[in-house]
């Protein structure tokens, strides 16, 4: 593996991917407002539209998973690539609700397909504690890509710039990974028994890895859940949603490249639970505050959800690393499924609580706050029952050697 003289050009190329997939995410949370109200959509319909995303996402997973092993990464990447800026370009021609509903599918389909790539490709790329302190790295691009994609958002919205503008600013950092791989030479797999999907099948058929599976549908939606919607339930509370959004993703960021120290002296199991403690900390808390509590709220947040979705996928590499690429992406794909399932489930809980506020003689921004704060503490569930599921399997990993020791 230390022998792939291109590993830094991939490297580098993977994590410009995970930018266009990031900025998707951000610039449609800070457009969602601008889409309801051009083609008079409910909080529920913007949901099914946020759900084509995510649902897209882990379909792609599931298919490149193992398809990874039969074609290697370079293929699965062009197929991300060219899913990617159909998708762009249909969203910014989209005319309505069912041509929204099919262009968010391809650019999730882009995004999942992304992950299926690279998620793999870095794991055989590094070796041992490597492996979850580097995956940590690549998705710190995650938050960074909605760093910029939400502040991006917001000045252009300021600008008054079409949201179609602001889509086709994605196609950007997707012209620039597409640049960065062209014409170079990817690994293969490397893990003993990785190569083969039956072998991954059968691995992933273990207890932990079906627990950890469970978890990470929870960790998923715990961490999306808030983020998506920060321009519904928090737009009336006295910030700026998108500068919120902004703050939560680069504290992300800035965790995540600094993750290898903190994995090493917690270990992974301790750094999921206090996780789950922080997150479910900072998603109560987000539901109480107004004005400049809501950034201390979505700070503590933010250290909760930090660790989340790389830990996990780090997790089942250094110590189920026979699923292979197929078991990372399925852990992937599970992930994004939840957070799909739960996006107009979401929208309906702002709907239902609109109706409550109306009911109780609220109006105007009051009703609007009342709605996202009632709607943020139901979302405290998730992450609640992390707490109990970790504390299980901390004290599970400590009665077994894991690869990362």
């Amino acid at each position: 593996m230390s022998q792939i003289v291109n590993r830094d050009k991939l490297f580098l190329g993977s994590c410009f991917a995970l930018i266009t997939t990031a900025m998707a995410f951000g610039i449609r949370a800070g457009v969602l407002t601008q889409l309801g109200a051009e083609f008079q959509l409910s909080s529920q319909e913007l949901g099914y539209v946020n759900q084509m995303a995510f649902l897209g996402f882990p379909i792609a997973m599931i298919i490149g998973g193992p398809l990874y092993n039969a074609l290697g990464p370079k293929k699965i990447i062009w197929v991300a690539f060219f899913t990617h800026v159909l998708g762009l370009v249909m969203t910014i021609f989209s005319g309505g609700f069912w041509t929204l509903l099919i262009s968010t599918f391809f650019v999730g389909f882009g995004n999942g397909t992304v992950e299926a790539a690279c998620n793999p490709m870095i794991s055989d790329m590094y070796e041992g504690n490597e492996k979850t302190k580097m995956l940590n790295r690549f998705h710190m691009w995650f938050p960074g890509g909605i760093v910029i994609g939400s502040l991006l958002s917001q000045f252009m919205t300021s600008a008054n710039m079409g949201w179609q503008l602001q889509i086709g600013a994605i196609l950007i950092p997707a012209v620039g990974y597409a640049f960065l791989f062209f014409g170079q030479a990817f690994p293969a797999s490397v893990e003993e028994g990785a190569a083969s999907t039956g072998e991954n099948l059968k691995s992933m058929l273990s207890p932990l890895y079906l627990f950890m599976l469970a978890c990470m549908a929870l960790t998923a939606i715990s961490e999306f859940g808030p983020e998506q919607w920060i321009g519904p339930v928090l737009g009336k509370a006295g910030a700026s949603p998108m500068i919120i959004l902004a703050l939560v993703t680069g504290l992300m960021a800035v965790g995540r490249y600094f993750a290898g120290p903190i994995v090493h002296s917690i270990n992974p199991t301790g750094v999921l639970l206090a996780s789950a403690i922080f997150t479910t900390i900072g998603v109560i808390l987000l539901s109480q505050a107004t004005g400049g509590m809501v950034y201390v709220s979505a700070v503590i947040f933010a250290v909760g959800v930090c660790y989340f979705w790389p830990t996990m996928i780090g997790f089942v590499a250094e110590n189920l690393p026979r699923t292979g690429a197929f078991g990372l992406s399925i852990m992937g794909g599970m992930g994004m499924f939840s957070t799909s399932i739960f996006q107009p489930i979401i929208g309906s809980w702002i709907d239902d609580e609109k109706v409550k506020a109306a009911e109780a003689g609220l109006t105007g921004d009051i009703a609007e706050l009342t709605a996202g704060q009632a709607t943020l503490v139901n979302m405290t569930i998730f992450p609640a029952i992390l707490i109990f599921a970790f504390i299980g399997l901390y004290f599970y990993m400590r009665k077994r050697t894991p690869a990362y020791k």
